[in-house]
């Protein structure tokens, strides 16, 4: 299987080494590395060059800075890289962050997993962070779900999907519409990504207002949204919070702002959350 990886990078000087590093150690090593640079001010255009004048492998085009939207900027920049490349030669094509540090074996076992099972459509490991000097599951998301960081899609399954969308909620969508056509998303336990976190930060805690829009953008109904703001305020015990999520997500309805699925996309989406808040809240 050949690999074509699109990295976004904007202003990782420090960070993309690391991961250009751990492609370089791959024990496989037929695929492709395309690094976005967007619009980068600090010296990500020098690391960037390091590499693509030792290794054939590895290309770069350069952006200017996308706007800061997030979802849309980071699909945005990978939607340029994948348009310098020639997607029917690859069998796989990934999107990669450019702040991970990928295990050694993580193509080859990837690799392995779309051989093996033609209904896999998109694979990957799980989230690992630092904390007190030693690296932990993130702990963000169900161990069944493939995260940002780390997408490795097969062609035909991409293709199927209509890529990735320029919204918040990407890489949700992604898997809830593969799913709908047939394929698999599948988490590989034993292939642990580190994630390069910024120090202090905490990417489990989001503003009411990133979840009013990212639940508008998914595509979510009234009954849906409302009871996924409901969970995101029991979390932390602050029902002032359910209501401000409530509130920016009805001013994304009244604005009638343009969603990046079609309705029956939109259909889909809202019939598996639908099924999946029956499994688990009304064990149904």
């Amino acid at each position: 299987m050949r690999f074509l990886i699109i990295i976004p990078a904007h202003n990782e000087e420090k960070n993309l080494p690391l991961t250009l590093d751990s492609l370089q150690k791959q024990s496989c090593k037929d695929f492709r590395v395309v690094v976005v640079n967007d619009g980068s001010t600090d010296r990500t255009s020098e690391v960037i060059s390091r590499y693509t004048e030792n290794d054939v492998r590895f290309t770069t085009i350069n952006l200017q800075k996308s706007e800061h939207q997030p979802g849309s900027k980071i699909v945005h920049a990978f939607k340029n890289g994948l348009q310098t490349e020639p997607v029917d030669e690859f069998d796989i094509i990934c999107k990669f962050d450019a702040d991970i540090i990928l295990p050694e074996n993580y193509l080859e076992e990837v690799g392995k997993a779309f051989t093996n099972n033609q209904t896999y459509g998109l694979v990957g490991g799980l989230l690992y962070v630092e904390k007190d000097g030693k690296w932990i599951y993130e702990g963000n998301s169900n161990k069944h779900h493939v995260r940002g960081p780390m997408k490795a899609y097969r062609r035909e399954c991409f293709i199927q999907i209509g890529g990735l969308r320029e919204t918040l909620g990407w890489d949700n969508i992604d898997s809830i519409l593969l799913e709908d056509l047939g394929w698999k998303e599948i988490v590989i336990p034993g292939l642990q990504v580190k994630l390069i976190k910024v120090k202090g930060a905490d990417y489990t805690i989001r503003p009411a207002d990133y979840y009013g829009r990212y639940f508008y953008f998914l595509g979510l109904n009234r009954f849906l949204a409302y009871t996924a703001a409901a969970k995101e305020a029991l979390k932390i015990k602050s029902p002032l919070f359910f209501f401000n999520i409530v509130g920016s997500y009805e001013r994304c309805r009244s604005k009638k702002i343009e969603l990046k699925i079609t309705k029956e996309e939109q259909k889909a989406i809202n019939a598996r959350r639908w099924n999946m808040l029956k499994k688990k809240w009304l064990k149904m």
